[in-house]
């Protein structure tokens, strides 16, 4: 099903001029902010905005107050470009709007950016498969989403410049971009145990519990003991990552002691959980309460909506490409970025079934 996105005036007026640079129309400095807003019939603060992206991109350089901004023709399509391997997580993760709109504003901005013909789900998470497919594959620099310690790790060691977009990169020297869950986190939890749950379980993808449980799986975990749930691999179950494997592993969940509440690592897991369960028989929240790990324009369309953790994937996007642009001018920083996550309750959570006991 085609997902809509709706993009901010900023953000087209954006698009617009770059093109226009990238045409050639204007070779040495853009017209004055408010030549350009009476041309393209906006707002003088919009055009601002746009300005000041195209500025973080690189495409444009500040002359001061005033003064019209200069382009930087090293910017421009046709002048030498900076080609960017983005290296998914999995297949899915090629139809994702973010990852999709990450490559479209890349390519936009002049950047030789595409995705991989593998994903680390194709390589088997493998250092060994990995390096042997970066080692065969030119690019300037690699962006990873979702890699494990390993992989990530081996990154590091690496001269290749590498951008981490999620993943287990806490502990390691590379640049990258993660959301900050532990405030949303403790609010949905907060939220479930005065709603009565006590059985809370938490699905995620086992390079997120293997060695050992990621940060965010930690803090769940952690949050759990803070209200004085016992907690243990009922809390975390054991899954592999495959289809059939998932549906085993909610079978053996709700077989003998069924949980009051379900949070999923991501969408696709949300979604193929809930197909499920009501195949069961057990519907969100009359039976089980569940919530999503991560935000979908879908959710909006969901009778009744999804709980879920909400964070902006356009401040991701920007820090990504801010990375990408500093690289092109020969720039490569190791600084991490954090943004921020928000819990929005919907109607997929309610009071724990009133026959589950403590």
């Amino acid at each position: 099903m085609a997902v809509f996105e709706f993009r901010s005036a900023t953000e087209q007026v954006a698009d617009y001029l770059r093109g226009e640079i990238n045409r050639r129309r204007w070779n040495v400095r853009l017209p004055g902010s408010n030549a350009l807003a009476a041309e393209l019939g906006v707002g003088k603060g919009t055009i601002e905005s746009a300005l000041a992206l195209l500025e973080q991109e690189g495409l444009l350089v500040s002359q001061g107050r005033g003064r019209p901004r200069r382009i930087d023709l090293a910017k421009r399509v046709g002048a030498p470009s900076c080609s960017i391997q983005i290296l998914l997580g999995g297949e899915l993760d090629r139809s994702r709007t973010m990852m999709i709109e990450l490559e479209r504003q890349l390519q936009s901005a002049g950047y030789a950016a595409t995705f991989s013909t593998k994903t680390l789900e194709s390589l088997r998470m493998q250092v060994k498969r990995v390096a042997r497919f970066v080692e065969e594959t030119e690019a300037d620099g690699w962006i990873v989403l979702g890699g494990n310690h390993e992989i990530l790790q081996w990154f590091a060691e690496q001269p290749r410049p590498v951008y981490a977009i999620f993943g287990r990169q806490a502990t390691l020297d590379l640049a990258g971009v993660s959301i900050c869950r532990a405030a949303a986190l403790a609010r949905a939890v907060q939220r479930l145990v005065e709603l009565g749950h006590r059985r809370i379980v938490l699905l995620t993808r086992p390079d997120r519990r293997k060695p050992g449980p990621g940060l965010f799986e930690r803090q769940f975990l952690d949050t759990l003991a803070r209200y004085g749930i016992h907690t243990g691999s009922f809390n975390l179950p054991d899954w592999e990552d495959d289809p059939e494997d998932f549906r085993d592993c909610l079978d053996g969940l709700f077989s003998y002691t069924p949980p009051t509440a379900l949070i999923f690592d991501q969408t696709h897991l949300y979604f193929a959980a809930q197909q499920h369960l009501a195949q069961r028989g057990l519907v969100a929240p009359k039976h089980v309460s569940m919530l999503c790990n991560d935000p979908d324009m879908v959710f909006r369309w969901a009778v009744p909506k999804v709980s879920h953790i909400h964070w902006d994937s356009d401040r991701l996007i920007r820090h990504a490409r801010r990375w990408v642009g500093q690289l092109a001018r020969g720039k490569e920083r190791r600084k991490k970025s954090l943004v921020e996550a928000e819990f929005v309750e919907g109607g997929t959570i309610g009071p724990a079934p009133r026959t589950a006991s403590a």
